[in-house]
């Protein structure tokens, strides 16, 4: 099977009575999910973890995955994908259930680690929609899953503040979450159509073993690139999500509502983009030429970040933010950012420069993060035989775990070492070499092969 990188003059349309359910219950399985990804360092703190215990909470669901999600892939290619996402949603509802009921720090990571092990509902999703498509229009169905897991963050995180306004309770986020889950169950196991047909099952390599599979993907040549192109974006991505909201507040003054408008605006153009436009681009454009775009859409995005100016908005005042992050108390996310010594901005020089500099920085890296994921895994799938779809985009997902899991590290140290704009800066020239990277790999024997 070969990449397409030229123009593509026709696509097949998507079956919308298929692939309406895959999005319904995305993006029903991911509100469950936002709910309680705001809160973690919450349910940490509860039992009085210190910030390294806080770090291994939430470093525990992606370094599960990074064995769960290769296996579970391999399992949907050889049983289907409906059992697999029914066991993997009943699954996250457990963990959810877990979460709700823990009474230690030890719980709470289990719960996590448990979700993240047999969690693997957005790969097996993206599984299912690669069988309905084809190469023309694949990246388009694959960004219906991005635009249902963009609109779970939007509104997820609002229904967990809401929740804990009304209760004051970290056990109910966690039930409202784990009944979203179990909704999720309900709608795979009465709307979700099998897309693995019986006789395809169990054709490709029987090997499940999470290590050993994902070395024989890494040694396929241009597979092996592609993944580990899926890594190094994501590495730079998440390094500057993760640390988006403590620039924000060392060039801005931001504290959560700044950011709260900030990650909206981010989930909207997210969506609009994975709804509106993605089809139409890598119809005209093909999926190499639109991850190449992508890529360098990321490196302009960082380049404009670092370089926001150091602008308090007009209504910022030093002593008043200082006081906020002192008394916070474990009660909102200002908490761990009050800890952290960082360097707030002085009262002058006030006004809307930086805000309105950095809400044009997120456009081309909004675009740019809708775009490369659905691009890259489209390009995966076209890699591989139908009937390894399962393991290819399991194995996709487990990359982007294992960059998750290590960004906030590398990103803080840089942070914290050489200035607010070091990791941005760093993360806009390695974009720039991944994007120079793949517009001569897509010319060259690799890719084409």
């Amino acid at each position: 099977m070969r990449m397409t990188g030229a123009k593509v003059n026709s696509q097949t349309p998507l079956d919308m009575r298929r692939v309406a359910p895959i999005f319904i219950l995305v993006f029903v399985d991911v509100l469950g999910l936002t709910v309680i990804l705001p809160l973690l360092h919450l349910y940490a703190a509860a039992f009085g973890a210190d910030p390294l215990n806080i770090a291994l909470v939430i470093a525990a669901f992606p370094l599960a995955q990074l064995i769960g999600l290769p296996m579970m892939g391999a399992l949907s290619d050889r049983y289907g994908r409906k059992p697999l996402l029914l066991f993997s949603q009943a699954t996250t509802c457990l963990s959810f259930i877990m979460l709700g009921l823990a009474t230690s720090l030890e719980w709470v990571i289990l719960s996590r680690f448990v979700d993240g092990l047999f969690g693997a509902n957005l790969s097996t999703a993206q599984a299912a929609l690669s069988d309905i498509t084809d190469e023309t229009n694949r990246t388009r169905g694959l960004g219906i899953t991005g635009a249902a897991f963009g609109l779970g963050f939007i509104f997820g995180p609002l229904i967990a503040l809401l929740s804990l306004e009304l209760t004051n309770s970290l056990a109910v986020p966690a039930f409202t979450a784990a009944i979203y889950s179990f909704a999720s169950v309900l709608l795979t196991a009465f709307l979700f159509k099998e897309t693995h047909p019986p006789q395809l099952r169990g054709r490709g390599e029987r090997l499940w073993l999470s290590p050993i599979l994902v070395l024989r993907y890494l040694l396929r040549p241009a597979l092996g690139i592609l993944l580990l192109m899926m890594f190094a974006q994501q590495v730079i991505f998440f390094g500057y999500e993760s640390l988006l909201g403590l620039f924000t507040l060392t060039r801005l003054g931001f504290l959560g509502r700044g950011n709260a408008l900030l990650f909206l605006m981010i989930g909207i153009i997210l969506v609009t983009v994975q709804l509106r436009y993605i089809g139409r681009w890598s119809a005209k454009l093909g999926d190499r030429r639109l991850a190449s775009l992508a890529l360098g859409l990321l490196a302009l995005g960082l380049i404009l970040t670092a370089t926001t100016p150091k602008s308090p908005h007009p209504l910022y005042l030093r002593q008043m933010v200082e006081r906020d992050l002192l008394s916070a108390q474990g009660s909102t996310t200002e908490a761990l950012i009050g800890e952290l010594s960082v360097n707030l901005p002085a009262d002058e020089n006030r006004g809307f420069s930086g805000v309105a500099w950095l809400f044009v920085a997120i456009v081309p890296v909004s675009i740019g993060a809708g775009l490369i994921r659905p691009a890259l895994n489209s390009l995966i799938t076209q890699r591989v035989p139908s009937v390894e779809y399962g393991r290819a985009l399991g194995i996709s997902a487990a990359c982007v775990s294992a960059a998750n899991a290590s960004a906030p590290l590398l990103a803080g140290m840089l942070f914290q070492r050489f200035g607010s704009s070091a990791p941005f800066l760093l993360g806009a020239a390695l974009m720039s070499v991944l994007c120079l990277l793949s517009a001569l790999l897509w010319r060259g024997r690799i890719a084409a092969h």
